[in-house]
């Protein structure tokens, strides 16, 4: 997997390998879910976030949205999750895909509450709410949104940069050698 490419060079990874990953990843957040609090009506898994900022950096924004996406649908399924976690999730990874595409440094880990916070908690407040039948405002969305994403974000990108640093990792290593 790699981590740090320049715009013009073409991902030599395939399908295959990128499923993979994704399935990984998506089995790591659902294996961290027992770690979530309660937070008005949604639930927030920082590790959740975590994911996002890893998938964003190793797949790309397309693969991370649709890392978040199965992993709310999962939630959602066993009953561990609301309707909250599509919103909280997937513009966290695509912001966060986005960033890493454009800046690939363990520093873009930072869009990722930018996706989830503002973003996430309009989708939510505007659309998803109402839908629900609750009245949810949009700053308390955000707040609990953001409770959630900047300790799961500064994770991520602790991990990566640990990844960055680590040459015998294998995992995150540059294609100009």
């Amino acid at each position: 997997m790699r981590f740090s490419t320049s715009n013009n060079r073409k991902d030599t990874r395939t399908p295959v390998e990128k499923l993979t990953v994704a399935g990984l990843l998506v089995a790591a957040a659902m294996l961290l879910s027992g770690v979530h609090f309660p937070v008005g009506p949604t639930r927030c898994y920082p590790f959740q976030h975590t994911v996002n900022v890893l998938a964003g950096a190793l797949l790309g924004p397309c693969w991370a949205g649709g890392v978040a996406f199965v992993t709310s649908l999962l939630r959602n399924m066993t009953g561990t999750g609301t309707l909250f976690a599509f919103p909280g999730s997937i513009p966290g990874a695509i912001m966060a895909g986005v960033a890493f595409k454009l800046f690939p440094h363990p520093l873009s880990a930072l869009a990722e509450p930018f996706g989830t916070g503002p973003v996430g908690a309009t989708f939510s407040a505007f659309l998803l709410g109402p839908a629900m039948g609750r009245s949810v405002g949009f700053f308390a969305l955000q707040a609990a949104f953001l409770i959630s994403s900047i300790p799961g974000a500064l994770l991520g990108m602790v991990i990566l940069h640990v990844f960055q640093r680590r040459a015998s990792s294998g995992i995150l290593q540059s294609e100009d050698k």
